[in-house]
C-alpha cells in the first residue's frame, strides 16, 4: 500500500482510532507466539485468541488435523480481527509442517504439559524467542510434539486437580511471560516494517466497503 493510499484511507478513521492503533502496536510482540494443536471446542480457541490480543501476542498458529478451528464471536469479542491467525489445515498431518514453519521463524518449541518433567513457569527463561504449544483439551500434546519440543513448561499447581482448562493455562502463561518481557532489556517490540504491515491490515479491517473505496481511489489517481 502506498503512503498516499494509506493517508486516504486514514481519512475514514477518527483520530482516536488511529492513536489507539499506534498505542496497541507499540505493545505488540512477536517474541512469543502460541501454537494450538487440534483444539476442538470453539470457545477454547476463541478464548485463547482473545488472551493473545489482550497480552500483545500478534501471531497464533493452529494445527487442524482432526478438528477445524471455528471462532465463537461471542467469546472472541472481535479479537480475531487484530491477531494474525496462521491455519495449517490441509488434508494431511499438519503438525510437522506447522512446527517446521514456526522453527523457520526463529522460535524454540516449548510444549506445555503438567505430566512431564518440565520447567516451572517462574523459572522459565524469557530471553529466547519462543512458541508455546498447547495440545488437545483432554489428551494434551501429541507424541510428535513431545519428540520435536526443545523443552517443556508447566504451571505450578497445589490442589487435587492436575490440569487447567487450556484457555486458562494460556492466559496464565502469557500474562507471566509478557509481564517479564515488558520490564526486560530485550528487543521485544515489532520492527517498523511489521508495524506498518499490521497497521495497514487493521485500517482495512476497520473501514466498511474498503475494497470499493480503494477501487474508487485508484480510478481517480
Amino acid at each position: 500500500m502506498t503512503d498516499d493510499l494509506l493517508r486516504y484511507l486514514e481519512s475514514y478513521l477518527t483520530d482516536n482510532r488511529k492513536k489507539l492503533f499506534q498505542k496497541v502496536l507499540n505493545e505488540r510482540t512477536k517474541h512469543f507466539t502460541v501454537v494450538l494443536e487440534d483444539i476442538y471446542q470453539p470457545h477454547n480457541t476463541s478464548a485463547v485468541i482473545r488472551s493473545c490480543d489482550i497480552f500483545g501476542i500478534q501471531d497464533v498458529y493452529t494445527i487442524e488435523n482432526e478438528f477445524t478451528n471455528k471462532i465463537s464471536r461471542h467469546v472472541a469479542r472481535g479479537s480475531h480481527k487484530w491477531v494474525n491467525i496462521h491455519r495449517f489445515k490441509k488434508d494431511t498431518d499438519n503438525t510437522i509442517p506447522c512446527l517446521d514453519h514456526v522453527q523457520q521463524q526463529g522460535y524454540q518449541l516449548i510444549a506445555t504439559s503438567p505430566h512431564i518433567d518440565s520447567t516451572y513457569l517462574p523459572d522459565f527463561d524469557i530471553s529466547t524467542k519462543t512458541a508455546f504449544i498447547f495440545g488437545r483439551e483432554k489428551e494434551g500434546i501429541s507424541d510428535i510434539i513431545k519428540e520435536r519440543a526443545d523443552g517443556f513448561l508447566k504451571i505450578p499447581m497445589y490442589g487435587f486437580t492436575e490440569s487447567l482448562n487450556i484457555s486458562v493455562a494460556v492466559a496464565i502463561i502469557l500474562q507471566y511471560v509478557t509481564s517479564k518481557l515488558k520490564v526486560s532489556h530485550l528487543d521485544w517490540q515489532l520492527q517498523p516494517s511489521e508495524k506498518r504491515e499490521i497497521y495497514e491490515h487493521w485500517v482495512r479491517k476497520t473501514i466498511k466497503n474498503v475494497d470499493m473505496i480503494i477501487d474508487h481511489y485508484l480510478e481517480r489517481n
